[in-house]
């Protein structure tokens, strides 16, 4: 299934301002790395959200939010929100700002060696 372009846009326009972000295509969707870490995205319908461990539990009981589950395995510091939680401005851009303002706590993922 093909995931929704204008969430993507949406999220690439709030992150047209942060230096050194990529887009990358990833779990049949689309990731934007910021400073070569996983930091938003989309999957079918939902925003992919790396909050953190710190905040994850608070981050569940908001409106839209599930945890990411990739493989049936639950992702820690990692939710899903659906169109619920993020109808209006405000709420798209406390999702956008929670995943900024981890991004420069998380770890980027180990580079794979290449033969």
């Amino acid at each position: 299934m093909a995931f929704d372009e204008k969430l993507s846009d949406r999220i690439r326009e709030a992150l047209a301002e942060v230096p050194v972000v990529e887009e990358k295509r990833m779990f049949g969707g689309v990731c934007y790395m910021v400073d070569g870490k996983m930091c938003v995205g989309v999957v079918k319908d939902e925003m992919m959200c790396r909050v953190g461990p710190d905040i994850y539990e608070e981050a569940l009981k908001k409106r839209g939010c599930r945890e990411m589950d990739f493989a049936g395995k639950p992702m820690d510091g990692y939710v899903y929100v659906n169109g619920d939680g993020m109808q209006t401005s405000e709420q798209f851009a406390y999702w956008i700002g929670l995943c900024l303002q981890y991004n420069p706590k998380a770890k980027a993922a180990k580079k794979k060696l290449t033969k």
